[in-house]
């Protein structure tokens, strides 16, 4: 059984579901998901300003929530998963901490999402999709992710760079797609909302919320 937390905001809730439906739809192999909801988490951390979601910061949870044991995959909220995730389960993780897709993203735009401010740092979006080897990332306590910054965190400091392995770009691609993608993040706003409805793949997300629609009125 492979452990998946999806981030979860009020604002997405669709995103999830379909992300969710997304990943089910082509896994060859037992899926455990779980939303990463706050009102769900005994989880008490001062609002940051500069955060554009509720999952900001919960996504560091997860080995915690595995109690340090095994694997669990951590995955925003807003993408599509068009390929098996078992490709992601059959990489190796000896001697790993993490797997990441390690983007070198630069974004342009001041703004994202639902008018949230676009924030630039190093090794942006490399939390955004993470394998994680639970029992090698006991330094993520409740307390230090609670407590510590938020540099400190999605830059991965006190994680040896030699611990943090790559994951094929295919499996995260920043609002575009060819045929080799396996999933596409609508990082910089999805067609879930108004403003990006027009979004050069909204046609594809649609489409499959329209199929979860019909598996659920089966």
């Amino acid at each position: 059984m492979l452990h998946i937390f999806i981030g979860w905001d009020a604002r997405e809730v669709e995103a999830a579901d379909v992300l969710k439906y997304s990943l089910l739809k082509h896994a060859s192999i037992p899926l455990d998901i779980r939303f990463l909801k706050l009102a769900e988490l005994d989880f008490h951390r001062p609002c940051d300003p500069l955060q554009s979601t509720d999952f900001t910061y919960t996504r560091f949870l997860a080995p915690d929530l595995c109690g340090y044991q095994g694997k669990a995959i951590f995955m925003d909220c807003d993408m599509l998963c068009l390929g098996d995730i078992k490709e992601l389960d059959d990489l190796d993780m000896s001697g790993l901490a993490l797997r990441v897709v390690k983007h070198d993203y630069r974004p342009t735009a001041q703004i994202k999402m639902d008018g949230r401010i676009q924030t630039v740092y190093p090794r942006k979006n490399w939390s955004s999709l993470m394998i994680m080897n639970c029992p090698k990332l006991t330094l993520w306590t409740k307390e230090v992710v609670e407590r510590q910054t938020g540099a400190y965190l999605h830059r991965f400091q006190d994680i040896p760079d030699e611990q943090i392995g790559e994951i094929p770009n295919t499996w995260n691609t920043l609002d575009w797609m060819d045929e080799n993608t396996k999933l596409i993040h609508y990082t910089s706003g999805g067609p879930w909302f108004d403003a990006y409805k027009d979004h050069p793949y909204s046609a594809l997300w649609f489409q499959y919320l329209e199929e979860m629609r019909c598996k659920e009125r089966q």
